[in-house]
């Protein structure tokens, strides 16, 4: 692995996005607390605040990331749910994860990415095949995002940020 930021590659949208992709990403995302709390399992705080690379996030703050973020697309899910096209809210996730409450225990983060993960795929399980191709404008690009796109999204962030903490386990030999 040449590129310790991302482990499992960039993020690639399949075009076309089908059914059996999105039953996949949604498996992915209902699976993402129990492999977060098992990339985690018996870290000692002093390897909980060792960086995943040279000038990158502590798996700390990594954990912590996770639920900021994943908290972010669920808002953005419910908009596109339920309003034309909104333009969602970006925030500045380097200064999120510099925030007092990244170098707290896991252990709340961990719990929330699990009542989260458990309520957002209920959510997404729960809607009709036409309500995925709704979408949200992230002012920054520009991008237009679907639903689908959102789901794709979010169970590769999920994965990728797991793998950031089980490669620097890897490397280590922890």
């Amino acid at each position: 692995m040449t590129d310790l930021r991302y482990p499992i590659g960039p993020f690639r949208f399949p075009d076309p996005y089908s059914a059996a992709d999105r039953e996949r990403d949604l498996d992915q995302l209902a699976a993402l607390p129990a492999r977060l709390r098992a990339a985690v399992a018996g870290l000692a705080d002093a390897r909980l605040d060792t960086p995943y690379r040279p000038d990158g996030w502590t798996v700390r703050q990594v954990v912590h990331h996770v639920p900021d973020s994943h908290l972010n697309a669920y808002i953005r899910v419910k908009l596109a749910l339920t309003e034309s096209e909104p333009t969602i809210k970006p925030y500045d996730e380097v200064a999120w994860a510099n925030l007092p409450d990244s170098s707290r225990p896991i252990a709340g983060s961990l719990a929330l990415t699990d009542h989260l993960h458990e309520r957002w795929v209920a959510l997404l399980r729960a809607l009709p095949a036409e309500s995925f191709a709704r979408t949200c404008v992230h002012p920054a690009s520009g991008s237009v995002l679907s639903i689908d796109k959102l789901i794709a999204m979010y169970a590769w962030h999920g994965a990728h940020h797991v793998a950031h903490i089980t490669e620097l386990r890897r490397r280590q030999g922890w």
